[in-house]
């Protein structure tokens, strides 16, 4: 059944020219934020193929959880997480990243977007300004819209986000007499460019960072799906204790429907994160699921999850890239991302990723273009994303052979799309 899909709540002519916004089923109570429409094979959403999620696991995982926790699971948490989820992520990310965090850098969230909007809530305030990588997450400058912030784009490339323009941007704010505490930025397996920061950028923008008091939120989803080897360490990791608040969460490495993530940061910061009034007045904001994900993860079973998940979408990565060698090479430009979920193609020049998008659905496969991923939506419409977490294999080539004969047709029409 269509359910009703997130809405971008925006006046009619910024409304982003892609499936984000459909209308549900009359008398049909909406459940889920996406399902398939019949006869079209969409590459536009990142959510996972619903046969990777472990629906009997968790069941199994939940049983376990109240006989051990009881009464207790069902009363208000701890307010900065459970105990137990919080050590299993300090364990895990001594595994995955550079460093693991200690008990009092973790605070767990409800997810990144709810973790994202709490630390917008306690740093900043209307009118402030945010420095946020452009392109990037669509969905954060939503967040920070609500907030009443103002958004100042920093570039990337493919090494990542530009040090030098952000240091030229912090020049150009101060001698106007404004001031940015806040950068956002996702640097590991990129939503929505699929790219890595290189470690030199990294190391780059964790010193100029430092050196300029400016706090980084990094938003870091995608650690555990990486294709190629390990994955880089996190900006955390290597930066001076208070330079970045990171954002991980378990809805890509076990299910999102969970809203189970999680915080590391300087142990101060953690601690004003998990007083702030929201989680003081109410308790964990996900204790009963964070719970279940402890133990789940303790039982041993979180690893042989992951390493399933990394070996399907790596098998769909492939099937993605071999499809866009038969029917897109030579016509658009790409790299392979080392992890994630998406795709980044390049459209040849004066190509439109909106104006495509309709012939492209006529075709039965849509895609998210360019532009709704930068501050300023002029900017990116050569580019579009595709994302390959929620179709098989055999569906991924069906949808980029419909892609490319869009593509095609539109050429050999002779327009300019």
């Amino acid at each position: 059944m269509p359910g009703l899909d997130k809405q971008l709540n925006l006046p009619n002519a910024q409304v982003p020219r892609h499936s984000c916004r459909r209308r549900p089923v009359l008398g049909v109570p909406p459940i889920v934020q996406y399902a398939q429409r019949e006869g079209e094979i969409e590459l536009a959403w990142g959510h996972p193929d619903p046969v990777m999620l472990p629906v009997a696991d968790i069941k199994y995982a939940t049983a376990r959880m109240l006989d051990r926790y009881g009464t207790s699971s069902l009363s208000y948490g701890h307010p900065p997480g459970p105990g137990p989820l919080a050590k299993f992520v300090c364990d895990r990310l001594a595994v995955v990243d550079g460093r693991p965090p200690k008990l009092d850098e973790v605070v767990i969230s409800a997810g990144n977007s709810q973790a994202i909007d709490l630390v917008v809530s306690l740093f900043t305030s209307v009118g402030d300004v945010l420095l946020t990588e452009s392109p990037t997450y669509h969905f954060a400058f939503r967040i920070f819209r609500d907030h009443g912030l103002e958004l100042e784009p920093v570039p990337v490339d493919e090494e990542g986000l530009r040090v030098d323009a952000l240091a030229a941007t912090l020049v150009r704010l101060r001698k106007a007499g404004r001031v940015a505490r806040l950068l956002y930025t996702v640097p590991t397996y990129h939503n929505p460019t699929g790219i890595t920061f290189s470690d030199e950028r990294r190391r780059s923008l964790v010193e100029l960072a430092a050196a300029e008091r400016l706090t980084i939120i990094e938003d870091d989803p995608y650690r555990e799906l990486a294709y190629d080897g390990p994955p880089s360490d996190s900006l955390w990791s290597i930066a001076p204790p208070g330079t970045v608040i990171r954002l991980g969460t378990f809805s890509k490495s076990l299910a999102p429907g969970l809203r189970v993530g999680f915080v590391t940061a300087d142990a101060p910061t953690a601690e004003r994160i998990g007083l702030s009034g929201v989680l003081d007045s109410g308790g964990a904001i996900s204790h009963f699921a964070a719970l279940v994900v402890a133990e789940y993860a303790t039982s041993g079973a979180f690893e042989p999850n992951v390493e399933r998940l990394r070996t399907a979408l790596r098998e769909r990565r492939t099937a993605m890239l071999e499809a866009l060698d038969e029917h897109l090479a030579g016509f658009a430009g790409w790299r392979v991302p080392a992890g994630g979920y998406f795709l980044w193609l390049t459209l040849p020049n004066g190509m439109s990723a909106q104006r495509l998008l309709p012939i492209a659905e006529r075709h039965g496969t849509t895609y998210v273009p360019g532009s709704v991923f930068h501050v300023d939506p002029s900017r990116g419409d050569s580019a579009l994303r595709l994302a390959f977490s929620r179709h098989s294999p055999d569906e991924l080539r069906e949808a980029v052979r419909r892609l490319g004969l869009a593509a095609r047709e539109a050429s050999a029409g002779g327009r300019t799309i």
